[in-house]
C-alpha cells in the first residue's frame, strides 16, 4: 500500500483563551468509503485555520459508525480526514457561522498494491495480506498479561515448542525481526511482553527487500511507539496464580514537528514442570529412565523508548529497547539405569543430579533512522543504523548423589560448578530508495549485517583432597563466532487494473569465522548467493483475487549449532555442535486465493518448499551415552494447504483462525538409510469471540498441533483451550479481563525416536493451567 501522509499536518494545541460570551459551533458528518458506501470508523479528522495547514484548531476520531463532531469558533476552516489505505479527504473552505452538517464525506481508497490486501474488519486480531498475515495482539483477549510467545501460540501456521522454538508451516527456520531490524533481543522472546507489541507481521514468502535468511519466512515484531496527536498513554496490570505478576505503562506525546514515546514493563513469572524420558539400547539390553522436576522464576524489566523529529520533508527517528532479566531455576534429575553385564546378570545404577542455576540477561537495542520524502508521494530515501547488545551470564551449582534416588546431604558424592558468559553484538547498516513510477514502483537498497558472538564456558569439579573446585580444561571452552552479510537488492513492481506483479533480485555475500580457543581450531567460510523473488496478483473482481509468490532463500547454521564443545548438563545425554555444517538452500512456492467480503475474509494457500542440505539433529549412542548433534541431510520437502478465515458473523459473534495441512519428506540417506522419514501433519488455531449482555466479551482460543515427523522419529500431538472474559469501562478507555489458560490442562510436549540400535521417548509437562486477571486503562 502506498505510504500515506504521516499526519504531519495534525497538531493538538490549546485554543487561545476566549471571551466567556463567545459562541462555539459544531462541524459534524459521517465518513464513508466512496466505493462501497460503508461507514469508516476510527478515522482522524481535523479543522485547520485558513492558510495554516500545520496546526489544527480541532481534531478528533470518527466513532465506530463513522460519525464525527468538531467544535470551533466562528470562522473559515479547511477540513481534512486521514485514514490508512485511503487518500486524504480535503474540503478547502468550511464557513462556520452556525452548526455545520457536512453529511456523508466520501473517502477514496488508494490503489491496492502487492504489499497489502487486508480484510476491512479493523478490530479483528488477525488480518490476511498478500505476503502472509498481520496480528494485532490487543484485539485478542487471550494475549492479556502474556508475552510475545503467547501471541505466536495463537497465530495460524505457527507452532511454539517447549523450549520456545518457533516453527512456521513445519519449519523451525524463521528470521525474527524487531521493528524490521535484526536484533540480539530476539534470543529471549519470552522477555518481551505482549502489551509492548503493536503488531506482528508473518511473511511466508518475502520478496528481495527482506533478508534471504530463514527457511520458513520472516516474523517482524512491531513495538508500540504512538502516533496520535496530543498526549496519550496506557496502564496495564496482571496478577495470576502462583503470584504471577506483569505491570506495564506507556506514554507518547505528539506535536506537529516531533513525537516522543516510551513504555515500561515489569514481569515476575513462576513455573513448575516435569520431564521424563526412557531410552532403550537393544544390543546392550540397557534401559535408562530419567525423571526431572523443574522449578523456575523469571523476573524481568523491559523498556522501549524513542522519538521522531519532523523537519521539512525529513524525519529523523531514534528507537531503543532495554531489557534486564533474572532467571532462577532448579532442575532435579532422577536416573535409573538397568542393563545386563558380561556375565548375563542384571545390574542397576541409580543417581540424582540437582542443578541450581541463576541467569542474568541484559540487552540494549538502539537504532537511528533518517528518511527524506521527495515531492512525489511515496518517493523516499531512508538510512538506518542500528546496534544491539545482549549479555547472558549463567551460574550453575550441580550436586550429584550416587547409588541412590534420595538427594539428601549424607548421600552427596560429587559437586560441580559451571559459568557461562555469552555476549552478542549485532550491527546493521541499511540504505533504501523507493521511486514511484507511472504504473508501478522501483526499489533498491544496500544492507550490511555484522555479528559477533562470544561464548565463554568454564567448568569446575570439586576436588575432595583439596576441598576446592578445580577447572576441567577438557570441558571448559571459549567459542568465538563472527559473520558479515553484505547485501544489495532491486525490486520492480507494476500495478494495472487487474494484474500486479513485483520482480526482485537480492545478492548476499557471506563471511563466517569461528574460533575454538582451547583447541586453537579455526573455521572459515565465504560464499555469494543470488536470491530471486516473484510476487503476482490477479484481481478476478472486487471480492476475489489470485496470487502466486516464489522466493529462493537460505538458512545459515546458528552459532550454537557450530560450537563443537559438548553440553554435559546430563552426562548420559550430551548435545554438541558441528563446525562443518553448511547452510540450507530453499526454494519456496505459494499459490493462493483471497476473498474479501464486507466483514469476512478467506485466504487459501497452496505451498511447496524444497530444502537442499536440510539441517536436523541426529542422535546416536556410544558406550551407553547418547550424543545429539546437527547434521546436513541430503534434502527435505514439505507441501500442503493453508486456510485462514476471518469473519464478523453478526453483532455478537466473530471467528478467526486457520488450518494448515502439510506433508514432510526427510531424506538423510547420505548419513544412513534409517534417517529417511516422511509423514503428514496439521495444525488448527481457532478463536471465537462472543458479545454477551452487560458489555461482556467472552473468548475461546483453541490450538491443536498434530504429530510431526523428524529425521529419526516424530513429535506427538499437543492441544489446549484458553477461555477469557473481558468487560470495558470508562467509555471503552479501560477494561478488565479474566483468563483461564489451558482449561483442561492438556498442553504438554512429547515425542519419540527409533533407530536400528535404540529407541527413545520423552514427555514434558509444565504448569499451563493458570488463572490471570488483567486490568487496562488508556488515556
Amino acid at each position: 500500500m502506498k505510504p500515506i501522509k504521516s499526519f504531519l499536518f495534525i497538531l493538538f494545541f490549546f485554543a487561545f483563551p476566549t471571551l466567556v460570551w463567545s459562541q462555539t459551533y459544531q462541524v459534524s458528518g459521517t465518513l464513508k468509503d466512496a466505493q462501497r458506501k460503508e461507514v469508516l470508523g476510527y478515522v482522524q479528522v481535523a479543522l485547520f485555520a485558513a492558510g495554516d495547514e500545520t496546526n489544527p484548531v480541532a481534531y478528533s476520531d470518527s466513532d465506530e459508525n463513522g460519525d464525527f463532531t468538531l467544535e470551533v469558533d466562528r470562522g473559515t476552516y479547511t477540513f481534512k480526514a486521514f485514514f490508512l489505505g485511503f487518500e486524504d479527504q480535503i474540503i478547502p473552505e468550511v464557513n462556520v457561522t452556525q452548526n455545520v452538517e457536512l453529511g456523508d464525506v466520501l473517502m477514496k481508497s488508494e490503489s491496492q498494491n502487492l504489499e497489502e490486501v487486508v480484510v476491512q474488519t479493523s478490530k479483528m486480531p488477525v488480518r490476511s495480506s498478500l505476503e502472509g498475515i498481520v496480528i494485532t495482539p490487543e484485539n485478542n483477549i487471550a494475549n492479556a498479561g502474556g508475552t510475545l510467545l503467547d501471541i505466536l501460540r495463537n497465530t495460524p501456521s505457527i507452532s511454539v515448542a517447549d523450549d520456545g522454538t518457533i516453527s512456521l508451516r513445519g519449519s523451525s527456520g524463521t528470521n525474527i525481526l524487531i521493528n524490521g531490524r535484526n536484533s540480539s533481543l530476539t534470543q529471549s522472546l519470552d522477555q518481551l511482553p505482549a502489551s509492548a507489541v503493536e503488531e506482528v507481521r508473518v511473511i511466508n514468502n518475502p520478496n528481495a527487500r527482506f533478508d534471504a535468511e530463514a527457511e520458513g519466512g520472516v516474523i517482524d515484531i512491531i513495538l508500540k511507539k504512538g502516533q496520535d496527536l496530543g498526549t496519550h498513554g496506557g496502564l496495564e496490570a496482571t496478577y495470576g496464580t502462583r503470584n504471577r505478576t506483569n505491570l506495564g505503562a506507556r506514554l507518547n506525546h505528539r506535536k506537529a514537528n516531533f513525537n516522543v514515546f516510551g513504555g515500561y514493563n515489569y514481569r515476575d513469572w513462576k513455573d513448575v514442570g516435569t520431564r521424563r524420558s526412557t531410552r532403550m539400547i537393544f544390543d546392550d539390553q540397557e534401559t535408562l529412565t530419567q525423571n526431572t522436576d523443574n522449578v523456575n522464576r523469571n523476573q524481568g524489566h523491559n523498556l522501549n523508548y524513542g522519538a521522531d523529529y519532523y523537519f521539512g520533508n525529513n524525519i529523523l527517528s531514534y528507537e531503543g529497547v532495554f531489557q534486564y532479566g533474572q532467571d532462577f531455576q532448579t532442575n532435579t534429575l532422577y536416573a535409573e539405569l538397568d542393563r545386563m553385564n558380561e556375565s548375563g546378570e542384571d545390574e542397576s545404577f541409580d543417581y540424582v543430579r540437582r542443578n541450581t542455576e541463576d541467569e542474568i540477561d541484559e540487552g540494549v537495542d538502539n537504532a537511528l533512522i533518517f528518511e527524506h520524502n521527495f515531492k512525489d508521494k511515496g518517493h523516499l530515501l531512508r538510512f538506518t543504523a542500528s546496534h544491539s547488545y545482549r549479555n547472558q551470564f549463567k551460574t550453575q551449582r550441580i550436586e550429584i548423589f550416587g547409588n541412590t534416588l534420595n538427594p539428601s546431604p549424607e548421600n552427596l558424592t560429587g559437586q560441580e560448578r559451571a559459568f557461562t558468559d555469552e555476549v552478542r553484538n549485532i550491527s546493521v547498516f541499511q540504505f533504501d530508495y523507493i521511486k514511484p513510477l507511472e504504473n508501478g514502483k522501483f526499489e533498491t537498497g544496500l544492507k550490511s549485517n555484522i555479528r559477533k558472538f562470544d561464548n565463554d564456558y568454564q567448568y569446575l569439579r570439586r576436588d575432595e583432597s583439596t576441598q576446592d573446585f578445580v577447572e576441567d580444561p577438557a570441558v571448559s571452552n571459549r567459542f568465538l563466532y563472527k559473520d558479515q552479510i553484505h547485501a544489495g537488492y532491486v525490486v520492480y513492481s507494476s500495478t494495472r487494473s487487474k494484474f500486479e506483479y513485483a520482480l526482485g533480485l537480492r545478492g548476499e555475500f557471506t563471511q563466517v569465522d569461528t574460533y575454538l580457543e582451547n583447541t586453537n581450531e579455526e573455521n572459515q567460510q565465504d560464499y555469494f548467493n543470488l536470491f530471486p523473488s516473484l510476487q503476482t496478483m490477479y484481481k478476478l473482481n472486487d471480492k476475489h483475487s489470485l496470487k502466486f509468490t516464489y522466493s529462493r532463500r537460505i538458512d545459515r547454521p546458528t552459532a550454537w549449532r557450530l560450537n563443537p564443545f559438548p553440553d554435559i548438563t546430563d552426562s548420559l545425554n550430551i548435545r554438541r555442535g558441528n563446525p562443518n555444517l553448511q547452510p540450507e538452500m530453499i526454494n519456496s512456492f505459494e499459490f493462493g486465493h483471497l476473498a474479501n467480503f464486507d466483514k469476512t475474509s478467506f485466504t487459501t494457500n497452496l505451498f511447496y518448499r524444497k530444502v537442499n542440505g536440510q539441517l536436523d539433529f541426529i542422535t546416536f549412542v556410544e558406550d551407553g551415552i547418547s550424543y545429539s548433534q546437527p547434521e546436513n541431510l541430503l534434502s527435505a520437502s514439505s507441501y500442503g494447504v493453508e486456510f485462514i478465515g476471518i469473519s464478523e458473523v453478526n453483532d455478537w459473534y466473530s471467528i478467526n483462525g486457520g488450518v494448515t495441512l502439510f506433508r514432510i519428506d526427510v531424506d538423510g540417506s547420505n548419513i544412513s538409510e534409517e534417517f529417511t522419514n516422511s509423514g503428514f501433519s496439521w495444525n488448527v488455531k481457532l478463536i471465537q469471540d462472543f458479545k454477551l449482555p452487560y458489555g461482556i466479551n467472552f473468548q475461546l482460543a483453541a490450538n491443536y498441533d498434530s504429530p510431526e515427523v523428524e529425521a529419526q522419529g516424530r513429535d506427538l500431538a499437543q492441544y489446549y483451550l484458553d477461555a477469557s472474559l473481558q468487560r470495558s469501562f470508562f467509555e471503552d478507555r479501560g477494561n478488565l479481563s479474566l483468563s483461564l489458560r489451558d482449561v483442561f490442562d492438556t498442553r504438554r510436549y512429547a515425542g519419540n525416536a527409533l533407530t536400528n540400535r535404540f529407541s527413545q521417548d520423552f514427555y514434558a509437562k509444565r504448569e499451563t493451567r493458570i488463572f490471570l486477571m488483567t486490568a487496562r486503562l488508556n488515556f
